[in-house]
């Protein structure tokens, strides 16, 4: 065999003089009890730490016979047993200096017994050195060797030099050996490599409990449970009985697949086999019902615990916590500080976490003063969890202090702090946080992009996501949910489609909440034939997927396909919720389907048992609204078991716009005035009902009221996106760099559409103004800019997509279905309210916004 080159630390050794090896107490000897030479070698075995094997081998040298073989070995085996550094420093040491006063390199037990020693010290990388060192002097190794080697490779996930190893063992022909075996499968286990450990397995002529055992246990650490449970089915055909390791190692198979069923049969085998049930199988047991969801079981077994120790103690808090039950957690704990066992680390992580999860602030500071009286401040996983306890209990100042009393900050220290400000508001203060980080993970970035879009800053979003590609920081499925989040807002149909070739080109998992996310955006940019695409392919679709396929369809105006997505999604026995039957009304609305939203409506208590909430109410509103039903709307409005909010007097308002119901719009604003006083919004949209209608009398005094507020008219803006860069246009806008050809193209627009008989329809002006000024201010709107640069910056037959920021008036609406008529292109507008799909002429709203 090539000897393996290996170059591992040396533990530090005794002091180098013969003197080092010598009693540090004498031993006081009676002369009736004196021990015979024999009896006094003999006694090494019974020595139980380092001290009493100083004191006897003082014994042995002052009877001139420490530099026997015989003495040495034993000497050297007996320190090896204690197994603590100390004892196989003076070991080794004790070793060497033999080697030296007889010119011998030792005898093969003196090795195996120092290897053993090591290897179960779980000082593998000594262990190593010494095999390695064996075989440079000549000594073949024996079938002894191999295991404690093995071990020793084990210990140090030395998988090249345990490699070789078993080359040895074949060079020899000692592969049928069983101790060597059960050795190599448990080596190749515990390094992962379950194909080889496996193989050794299969070639195994005689297997024992421990062949089995070892390499179940490791199939369940290497996540592989399916296989743990089906090779302990052929164990027990092969009428092999499991020993407490095995069965240890099949309940947490179980716990992993969260087999109860199999669980409670592992647990009546126990009972029935007459095993032992000690603190490992409990602990196990507990966790198995935990993760399985038997919560009842699992505190039942725990409290019939006579012996509860700290890890059980340890897995059912962190259980607990795992399973949202943290006040039965923090229960535990309390019980651990009045009986014990003391509370360490992974305790203090559960009760942390608990606080955290609760709110308790008061009980989290007391976890806090425990974590610094034991000193446990010094690990980062404990640090760590008191900036996320703080955070979410508010006080950002504490968690930031946590975060700067951190002797060494790690990256999910960083990203803790990042996430606390970012869930308290303080987004700014985040991105100056994230701005100051040594280094970053894919956590940082895909915590700031959400970030981002939770705050609307959809644009910015998009920009961090082209920073990470710069930054060569491979995005991941998360990253993708936010970056479709932020392009489904902006409607940019350019982008979505990037990033759906994005998705594709770099195996990013697309699994159901991302394609839900992708379903959602290419219904936002304005692409429902995209998204339904996308919405077919699912192998899989939760109420959410079934939402966004609905609200696709609503946007679209396709009510009638909302209803039967509605049906398939119940013959497919999914559970509608509440956000579901928003999207549903809303494709009523849409659709004008008046008595269809009615049916639904109803039918949530008293078919689906949902309460009509008031987002839903709101709905009705505004299908009723819509229809020109005020009456009724206002009737619903009346007859609702909560109090209406501003939302459901707002859609009342916007009715009244469209029908101009000058009375019930003041009735209405007069409710929102009272309700929230902020949204000043609703005295312009007021003001422009009164407009329509010229009351110009009573303009003036909704704008003098919004004028001693100090509140200012939104603009009308709309963007349109060409070549993958966005135009942004506002009305009377004339700061565009092609602002002369986009002069002249609606110039030429509005003489075609003359031609084509098409009239203004000034009551959409809101000022005060003559005819000739209106129609000029209504040839202004910001869609109609965003529309005649698309038309000059596109080749023919392309469509034209629009965003605008509020709800297009009656006038814009009818410009856009005759220009995409007599131009002969598609023109898609996204207002506030839903999609148009402007075609030869015709919207797909039928001209009911």
């Amino acid at each position: 065999m090539n000897t393996m080159a290996v170059a591992f630390p040396v533990s530090p050794l005794v002091s180098a003089t013969r003197s080092s090896i010598t009693p540090t107490k004498q031993v006081q000897e009676d002369p009736k009890t004196t021990p015979t030479d024999s009896f006094s070698l003999g006694y090494f075995k019974n020595c139980r730490t380092l001290n009493e094997l100083k004191q006897v081998h003082s014994h042995v040298t002052k009877k001139g016979l420490s530099h026997s073989p015989s003495s040495v070995t034993k000497l050297i085996a007996s320190c090896a047993a204690v197994g603590t550094p100390e004892s196989l420093d003076y070991a080794r040491k004790a070793f060497e200096l033999h080697n030296e006063d007889e010119g011998t390199t030792g005898s093969l037990f003196m090795y195996n017994s120092l290897i053993r020693g090591y290897a179960s010290a779980g000082l593998g990388d000594e262990a190593i050195l010494l095999y390695n060192e064996m075989v440079v002097a000549g000594i073949v190794p024996d079938k002894f060797t191999f295991p404690f080697v093995l071990s020793g490779c084990t210990k140090a996930v030395g998988f090249c030099e345990g490699v070789q190893v078993h080359g040895a063992v074949l060079k020899m022909g000692l592969e049928e050996d069983v101790f060597i075996a059960n050795s190599l499968v448990h080596f190749y286990a515990e390094c992962g490599e379950m194909n080889h450990a496996r193989k050794v397995f299969d070639g195994m002529l005689e297997r024992n409990v421990v062949s089995w055992t070892s390499l179940i246990c490791g199939y369940v650490r290497r996540d592989f449970p399916e296989e743990a449970v089906s090779l302990f089915f052929e164990m027990m055909e092969a009428n092999v009985s499991p020993n407490s390791v095995t069965i240890v190692c099949l309940i947490s198979a179980c716990a992993k697949l969260k087999d109860l069923e199999l669980g409670e049969k592992v647990s009546a085998y126990i009972g029935e086999a007459g095993v032992k049930l000690n603190t490992v199988m409990v602990n196990a047991l507990v966790d198995m019902y935990m993760k399985c969801g038997a919560i009842d079981s699992a505190k039942r077994l725990f409290t019939e615990c006579v012996e509860r120790n700290l890890v059980l103690c340890n897995t059912i808090m962190s259980n607990c916590v795992r399973q949202g039950q943290v006040q039965e957690a923090l229960d535990v704990f309390r019980g651990m500080l009045q009986q014990g066992p003391r509370p360490d680390r992974v305790t203090m992580l559960s009760a942390i976490s608990a606080c955290a999860q609760l709110g308790d602030l008061l009980f989290g500071k007391q976890c806090h003063g425990y974590v610094l009286r034991n000193g446990l401040e010094g690990w980062d996983n404990i640090s760590n969890a008191m900036i996320d306890m703080y955070m979410k209990c508010r006080e950002q100042e504490m968690g930031r202090r946590a975060f700067d009393c951190m002797a060494k900050k790690t990256v999910v220290s960083w990203n803790s702090l990042i996430a606390g400000l970012i869930k308290n508001g303080f987004v700014e203060s985040a991105w100056e946080v994230f701005n100051e980080m040594p280094e970053s993970d894919l956590v940082s970035w895909n915590t700031m992009v959400a970030a981002l879009v939770q705050e609307s800053m959809f644009e910015e979003a998009i920009e961090l996501f082209r920073v990470m590609q710069n930054e060569g920081i491979n995005a991941d499925r998360v990253t993708m949910v936010g970056v479709a989040s932020a392009c489904g807002y902006l409607g940019a149909l350019h982008l979505a489609k990037w990033i759906l070739t994005y998705i594709e080109k770099n195996d990013i998992h697309c699994d159901m909440r991302l394609a839900t996310a992708l379903v959602d955006m290419f219904a936002r940019c304005g692409d429902p034939q995209s998204a339904m695409q996308i919405f077919n392919e699912m192998a899989e679709r939760d109420v959410s997927a079934w939402t966004a396929a609905i609200g696709a369809m609503a946007m679209e105006g396709n009510g009638e396909r909302a209803i039967e997505l509605f049906n398939e999604m119940l013959r497919q026995g999914v559970k509608p919720d509440e956000v579901l039957f928003v999207a549903l009304l809303t494709a009523c609305s849409h659709g004008r389907s008046v008595d269809q939203g009615w049916h639904l409506f109803r039918s949530m208590k008293s078919v689906h048992g949902i309460s009509p909430q008031v987002v839903h109410y709101g709905c009705m509103v505004d299908i009723l609204g819509r229809a020109g039903r005020l009456e009724e709307a206002l009737d619903l409005i009346k007859s609702m078991p909560m109090e209406p909010n501003d939302v459901i007097w707002g859609s009342l308002l916007a009715a009244c716009r469209t029908h101009k119901k000058t009375e019930v719009a003041a009735y209405a604003a007069d409710r929102i005035t009272e309700l929230a006083p902020e949204r000043t919004g609703i005295h312009v949209l007021l003001s422009n009902i009164y407009a329509s209608t010229g009351k110009w009398t009573e303009v003036a005094k909704v704008r003098q009221q919004l004028k001693e507020k100090g509140v200012h008219k939104v603009p009308g803006s709309s963007s349109i996106e060409v070549n993958g860069t966005i135009h942004e246009f506002t009305s009377c806008d004339e700061s565009h760099p092609q602002k002369i050809p986009i002069a002249l193209m609606l110039q030429e627009i509005i003489c075609r559409l003359k031609d084509a008989g098409h009239v203004p329809d000034l009551t959409n002006v809101m000022v005060d103004v003559d005819e000739q000024e209106k129609e000029y201010l209504l040839g202004r709107h910001s869609e109609k800019i965003a529309i005649a640069f698309g038309l000059i910056s596109t080749a023919q037959g392309m469509p034209i997509r629009v965003v605008k920021n509020l709800r297009m008036c009656i006038d814009c609406h009818t410009f856009s279905k005759t220009v995409s008529r007599i131009y002969e292109r598609e023109i898609t507008v996204r207002d506030n309210n839903r999609f148009h799909f402007f075609r030869q002429g015709n919207c797909s709203c039928c001209d009911h916004w």
